[in-house]
């Protein structure tokens, strides 16, 4: 049960947000290919994008005619979709968190601040500027009726706020000896959060104090990530160290831990009916696990960027989209594996992706201090067991239609 300490949380922009922990920011140098490909896109409006509009006419042939994936990309395009316009932020955003059944969407602060919008096709609103940590807020995450909001911070504290009335309704002050780096919530009593030192905690709302029903120290560096299925046995922890620590969360242990790979373990996804789980790397690759055999990955998919995936989103039961240090928002379809195309992009790397209550729209945020909207309802349509025949220069024609890459040049510059 919630505590309701009836605090009000202040609804007014920080003054002192000077003070905006560059340290929980970096950015690799881009090479010049990789600015030279940005810089096209760097004057395009986002806000008068209608998805279709941008990408180049195509012409069908006979042979265009039977390829099933192009069909399904050519009517998507058909259907001209829409999605909001950018959020252009004076901070940057460390992560957002899209609401379970409105169209709200919380966007944590590296001023401590989160800010909750409201969105639709035209245009989005600021409803309120929420003070919550007095350092970089790193990871929001709505409950699953949407009723509540968790926030963590690197100033170590864990907040529960009211939605509705915007009121704190618990606080963990001091929850973590180290900054805390990621939250997950796992049932509507129990959530997860892990640091910038390799603990990893079990918090159970049901439990008087602030104190954790469980800690585990076992990865060396931070942890990056954390994810469970619908049984909420297994905790899998992704980390900096390059192994995954997996978690008994009814058992208060440690369930096994997966060989160290030489790379950090940045991201998580949970795929095939919550049968496979996909790992991405620092260094751009991507491995698949059995779930419930989280000791050595099966299978690893080829990259096509050795630069780092810092963020994944499931479209899908069979499709991936990732961000990368490279700026560019990329779909995979893992069974089999095939990569189909660009999504979106941006100027810097991409940090955070989320996907809306009803499929159609993620959202994903960069260090440029924006967040956009790209529509991705074009994947009901698409069945990627079809290859677009012909090779690459055949498929360069047909992007995906959130995409705003024109032609071979823009899309292949990063390959």
């Amino acid at each position: 049960m919630l505590l309701n300490t009836g605090i009000l949380i202040g609804s007014t922009s920080k003054d002192d947000s000077s003070s905006s922990d560059d340290d929980d920011i970096s950015i690799s140098s881009l090479s010049s290919q990789d600015t030279h490909m940005m810089s096209e896109n760097e004057n395009e409006d986002n806000d008068s994008d209608n998805d279709s509009d941008s990408n180049s006419d195509i012409v069908l042939n006979e042979e265009d005619e039977d390829d099933e994936v192009v069909k399904a990309i050519i009517k998507s395009k058909e259907k001209h979709r829409h999605h909001p316009p950018t959020i252009n932020l004076e901070d940057t955003a460390m992560d957002i968190c899209f609401h379970p059944n409105r169209d709200l969407i919380a966007l944590a602060m590296i001023s401590g601040d989160v800010l909750l919008y409201k969105y639709n096709n035209e245009e989005t609103e600021l409803l309120s500027t929420i003070e919550m940590h007095v350092k970089s807020c790193r990871d929001v995450e709505f409950s699953a009726d949407g009723s509540t909001l968790f926030s963590t911070a690197k100033d170590k504290s864990i907040m529960l706020m009211d939605v509705e009335s915007e009121k704190l309704t618990r606080l963990y002050d001091e929850a973590h000896e180290c900054p805390i780096f990621t939250l997950t919530i796992i049932n509507e009593n129990t959530f997860a959060t892990g640091d910038d030192d390799g603990v990893v905690k079990l918090w159970d709302l049901r439990q008087p104090g602030t104190q954790p029903i469980f800690s585990l120290k076992e990865m060396e560096e931070y942890v990056s990530a954390m994810v469970t299925n619908s049984d909420g046995k297994y905790l899998v922890c992704a980390s900096g160290d390059g192994s995954l620590t997996t978690i008994n969360i009814p058992g208060k242990k440690m369930h096994v831990q997966s060989e160290e790979y030489d790379e950090e373990m940045t991201c998580l996804g949970l795929f095939k009916s919550e049968t496979k789980i996909l790992s991405a790397t620092n260094k751009g690759k991507m491995y698949l696990f059995n779930w419930g055999e989280f000791g050595l990955h099966s299978d690893e998919l080829p990259s096509l960027t050795k630069k780092s995936i810092n963020c994944m989103i499931p479209i899908t039961e069979n499709v991936v989209v990732t961000g990368g240090e490279d700026g560019i928002l990329r779909a995979t379809n893992l069974f089999p594996n095939r990569h189909l195309g660009v999504v979106g992009q941006h100027n810097f790397p991409v940090e955070r992706l989320d996907i809306s209550n009803d499929g159609t729209l993620i959202a994903s945020s960069s260090y440029e201090n924006d967040v956009k909207f790209w529509n991705v309802q074009y994947f009901e349509d698409l069945d990627a067991s079809f290859k677009i025949k012909g090779g690459k220069q055949k498929q360069v024609k047909h992007h995906l239609p959130s995409s705003k890459f024109n032609n071979a040049s823009d899309f292949f510059a990063d390959l």
